[in-house]
């Protein structure tokens, strides 16, 4: 519970620690305050926590790579550290700290003390490797250059690499986005055994009433809009799972059918899907006694797209597992009319609409029913997007088509061959960490890296005025860049590049030093802007300014910013000439406002 299970230590007074500790009042838990009051559960959420306390295991997303160029505490993570100091853990050029602290309350007097370098990490685990494709997995792939080089070690002699594991569902050609991502050869495990049905992490079984599977359904009609055939789709399908689970007599039986996902391949589609759903679903539900069925009244729909906050997102995850329940629902109304609202059991969803977000990370066993809103643009995204559904419970799959897309026709064309085959289509991905577009986004910030977190020499954010040609990490980072590009290649696979690739890096390596030699009226330069009035950033944030050789991810998201579009009223053969466009507070000259 916030403010009671989290306590707070700030530097002056404390470790600098955020302790959070199991919420057990009775103090059964091992974790709880009452047992563990200095340690809490042990696990830090905290970023300046994990640079300086260093865990055994740490969980990222890709993003973080983008970070590398711009905090020198990064390096604390690949076992670049600058000492230990007893109270606040490990220290880098980075960190503000003392070299020493006086007793305070309970904690003794602290001196930093000098420690070795630490081993990088020996591990790296890659979850969902198919979603490393595209301009993110080229980025990746850029960044990993930097990332395999400081997390390598020498051992007598030999340069010792990470071992890295990937596991993924759904890929083609995985030895040569392996290759170019990490630039390792693919050993798959487990290796093919003598049954192709069992490869140790799945079993293939013939669908049965024990054991059952996902059935595919195509919906396809022609001279329809695709949300008017979504619209009934809908409405037929909560209508029949209320059926069963009122009027049957089934239950809690038919709990797995009674939520629908709604899957669609774009927000705007989304977006037209939940106004459809909170106006024309709802009111036809109300209706369908008179079709033969029967009357559904929705009171839960929710979304699972980019629109939601972060920390919504559990919330509307643990919103799924909530099962239909009809002694809930008695129990629902019971409370309700003795007033007690707030201790009502919470709806079950009865709707979700997603994007392909609901492809990775929901794992609700519950869920047996999804409603495609057209295909979706890969396999891939196919088979991972329809998996959430039917993983306990049969599931059932619709897929309505736009008959006027080809591609939609083309699959209802071919649905069952599609789907008794359809790993067999899945497509390979493109990884191109050395192209072209990939490096004007991401050289500077892989050179930056290289020579920043190395060591010491040039971490903290005013070191970059110190940069200096001939100093080993500089030539390192060079050298580094260029075997790996000659090792992986570009996307043509020609390795003429090579020769630009070096000038590139030679050129904004002269700019740096430029950059660092302007020392006009007590100029100095840092990676990162400081507000003291002299240090000056080597680096730029991307923004509506023009790019160039020294601007920098903050994510490995970003995208160009948004563009304004002038809508012209006239047709293709009116005066294209730009018109100013009056607002709406302006006034023409007659005294009326132009509209």
């Amino acid at each position: 519970m916030p403010g009671r299970d989290i306590k707070v230590e700030v530097y002056k007074k404390g470790r600098c620690r955020t302790v959070i500790y199991c919420g057990d009042v009775l103090g059964r838990c091992p974790f709880a305050a009452k047992n563990s009051p200095l340690e809490g559960i042990p696990a830090l959420v905290v970023d300046e926590e994990i640079y300086r306390r260093l865990p055994t295991l740490l969980i990222a997303t890709v993003d973080k790579f983008a970070q590398m160029p711009w905090n020198g505490l990064v390096q604390m993570l690949f076992g670049q550290i600058d000492g230990y100091c007893p109270r606040h853990g490990f220290r880098s050029p980075e960190i503000e700290d003392a070299d020493t602290h006086p007793k305070k309350d309970k904690y003794p007097p602290a001196r930093t003390i000098e420690h070795p370098l630490l081993r990088p990490p020996d591990l790296i685990i890659q979850d969902e490797l198919h979603l490393i494709s595209g301009p993110l997995g080229t980025l990746v792939g850029l960044y990993e250059t930097a990332v395999d080089a400081l997390c390598s070690w020498n051992v007598k002699g030999k340069v010792v690499r990470p071992k890295v594991i990937a596991s993924t569902a759904t890929i083609r050609k995985a030895g040569d986005q392996v290759h170019a991502t990490f630039l390792r050869t693919v050993n798959v495990f487990p290796p093919n055994g003598i049954d192709v049905k069992d490869n140790f992490f799945a079993l293939q079984r013939s669908p049965s009433e024990e054991l059952p599977g996902r059935r595919y359904i195509g919906i396809c009609a022609p001279g329809r809009r695709l949300k008017v055939a979504l619209i009934r789709v809908y409405v037929a399908l909560l209508s029949a799972a209320q059926v069963l689970y009122e009027k049957k007599g089934y239950g809690k039986d038919v709990d797995p059918w009674m939520t629908l996902i709604g899957y669609f391949n774009s927000m705007r589609e989304l977006g037209g899907m939940r106004r459809l759903v909170d106006d024309d679903v709802r009111t036809r539900l109300r209706e369908m006694e008179q079709r033969g069925l029967t009357r559904r009244f929705i009171s839960s729909v929710d979304e699972l797209t980019s629109r939601k906050n972060s920390t919504d997102i559990p919330d509307v995850l643990d919103h799924l597992e909530v099962s239909f329940d009809p002694q809930a629902a008695v129990k629902r109304k019971e409370l309700a009319k003795r007033g007690h609202f707030k201790d009502l059991p919470k709806r079950p969803l009865d709707v979700l609409l997603a994007t392909n977000m609901v492809s990775v990370g929901v794992d609700v066993q519950r869920l047996g029913l999804m409603v495609l809103g057209g295909q979706p643009k890969t396999t891939a995204e196919y088979i991972q997007a329809t998996s959430r559904v039917g993983r306990k419970y049969p599931g059932l799959v619709f897929t309505v088509y736009n008959w006027t897309r080809p591609r939609d026709l083309s699959h209802y064309e071919r649905f069952e061959h599609y789907h008794a085959t359809f790993y067999n289509h899945v497509e390979a991905l493109s990884v191109t960490p050395f192209a072209s577009g990939a490096l004007s986004r991401g050289l500077t910030a892989l050179l930056v890296s290289c020579v920043r977190l190395r060591g010491i020499d040039f971490n903290a954010n005013k070191k970059a005025s110190k940069i200096d040609r001939n100093h080993d990490f500089v030539k390192s980072a060079i050298k580094t860049i260029l075997r790996r590009a000659e090792e992986v290649g570009n996307s043509t696979g020609d390795k003429s590049f090579i020769p630009t690739l070096e000038s590139e890096l030679n050129d904004r390596l002269d700019q740096w030093l430029n950059d660092a030699q302007n020392t006009a009226g007590g100029r100095v330069l840092g990676y990162d802007d400081e507000r003291d009035g002299i240090t000056a950033g080597l680096l730029k944030r991307p923004g509506l300014e023009e790019w160039d050789d020294f601007t920098c991810l903050n994510s490995l998201r970003d995208v160009e910013p948004n563009v304004g579009l002038i809508l012209h009223d006239g047709g293709l053969d009116a005066d294209p000439n730009f018109v100013p466009a009056v607002s709406e507070d302006e006034e023409t000259d007659d005294g009326e406002e132009q509209s």
